[in-house]
């Protein structure tokens, strides 16, 4: 089962979901992209992810065109807000599936506050992506 995961930057919210569906099942192939991609991960998402006993310090932050050329069973956009475009993948894709967030690198306020809105993001993403994974991959796997 090959899982994309996309968002407009890869370097927080499709890296933790990267992170978690890899953490359930270590047999799917899951890989992350973005249409702008940061070249790095956030070190928020990362020390979040770290937390849970998950080390993602390991990913890279790669561009959605590297995977373009590639059959996916699942394509799943993380994008948000109102104000975020999802993007769009245009490979070949037996579903494609959209999961949202809200963006916590885009948090104010106190480190606390920060990094407790990385901690809540993070464990909608768990929950959310944990769901997926029952309902859709498990059954099939």
């Amino acid at each position: 089962m090959k899982i994309l995961i996309l968002c407009t930057g890869n370097s927080c919210r499709s890296q933790m979901a990267h992170g978690f569906l890899r953490s359930f099942d270590h047999r799917l192939t899951v890989c992350s992209a973005g249409t702008h991609a940061a070249g790095k991960l956030n070190e928020a998402a990362v020390e979040a992810m770290k937390e849970i006993g998950i080390d993602i310090s390991h990913h890279t932050s790669d561009p959605v065109e590297q995977y373009l050329g590639e059959y996916w069973d699942y394509v799943i956009t993380v994008c948000g807000g109102a104000n975020e475009n999802c993007p769009v993948f245009t490979g070949k894709v037996n579903h494609r599936l959209h999961i949202g967030f809200d963006d916590p690198s885009h948090a104010v306020g106190t480190a606390e506050f920060i990094k407790s809105e990385f901690r809540r993001v993070r464990d909608e993403i768990k929950e959310e992506f944990y769901k997926f994974y029952l309902e859709k991959l498990k059954v099939q796997g």
